[in-house]
């Protein structure tokens, strides 16, 4: 069993209980996840089966699409609803969603992020949660991201009382985005504490909501031996890289991830798949760092 399954990974488990529970169900141990999601997010999760988890970290840094509610009024210790407020302020009844939209324009591009403390970066080999569940600050690395888009996703506020006013964007954005951190920052911006209400993947590289698959029905068609159904082929994952078919008689020359002439059409890309003329994936390689003649294996799956 060898491939990729879009998950939509449900409200209450974390990734690392997606695979768990996947492998039950598959009866194999070679999964893994392709993104973590916090155990009160759902949304999109691909999930790497058998050869794919060679592709795992690779899939990983493709772009997420979210759908966020940000509630205004309120900031809590873990960016979401699920800490302790340590700041609030009434909103004011004359703020409109043109004054939103204005503010989140403006994280349209690369921005610098501060982890929040309730994350899984490692500083000084321990993640931050397990300082912030001893009451401990410690300073936090600073990361780069994107925001390949924003817009909002909402037509009017919902109002629960003074100090929780909440509206939802939805947001395109490089992997390693804390959007919980986003919401706090738009929040600054709009002149108020914040915080995330709620927060749906509905993209992850390649891979849309629409076509995912729930346990629910992976359960069911381990009952009807019908899961093969449900694996999705590893170049999947792939499309937006060039593809070099090769012929029968080369297939086992990339097999064995052997350097080879590379053809002039891929010299100037960074990252290449390699396909059967069937469509499947034997390898991903690149440009030779110091032989512009030559390329060399980057990932070799058919091993």
């Amino acid at each position: 069993m060898n491939g990729i399954i879009p998950l939509w990974k449900p409200k209450g488990m974390t990734s690392h209980d997606c695979v768990n529970k996947l492998r039950g169900i598959l009866q194999t141990k070679r999964i893994g996840h392709t993104g973590t999601l916090d155990p009160n997010v759902e949304g999109v999760l691909p999930m790497t089966v058998g050869k794919a988890t060679k592709l795992t970290s690779f899939i990983t840094d493709h772009t997420k699409t979210y759908v966020a509610e940000i509630s205004l009024g309120q900031q809590t210790t873990t960016e979401d609803n699920t800490g302790d407020t340590v700041s609030s302020k009434e909103v004011d009844p004359s703020l409109t969603l043109e004054d939103c939209k204005h503010a989140i324009d403006k994280f349209k591009g690369e921005i610098r992020q501060i982890p929040p403390m309730y994350s899984a970066v490692k500083v000084d080999g321990m993640k931050l949660y397990e300082y912030a569940r001893e009451g401990l600050e410690v300073e936090r690395p600073v990361r780069d991201v994107t925001i390949h888009s924003i817009e909002l996703a909402t037509e009017q506020f919902a109002q629960y009382s003074t100090n929780d006013v909440r509206f939802s964007f939805r947001i395109n954005c490089s992997s390693g985005t804390y959007v919980r951190t986003l919401c706090v920052d738009i929040g600054s911006e709009i002149g108020y504490p914040a915080h995330m209400t709620h927060l749906i993947r509905e993209e992850a590289g390649t891979f849309h909501r629409d076509e995912t698959v729930t346990f629910a029905e992976l359960e069911a068609a381990k009952e009807t031996e019908g899961l093969e159904s449900f694996i999705q082929d590893p170049g999947r994952a792939l499309t937006k890289l060039p593809v070099y078919v090769v012929e029968d008689d080369e297939i086992i020359r990339f097999k064995h991830g052997q350097v080879l002439s590379i053809p002039d059409k891929l010299k100037e890309t960074d990252l290449f798949r390699v396909e059967t003329e069937y469509g499947e994936l034997i390898a991903l390689y690149q440009p030779h760092p110091t032989k512009s003649e030559l390329m060399k294996p980057y990932k070799v799956l058919q091993t």
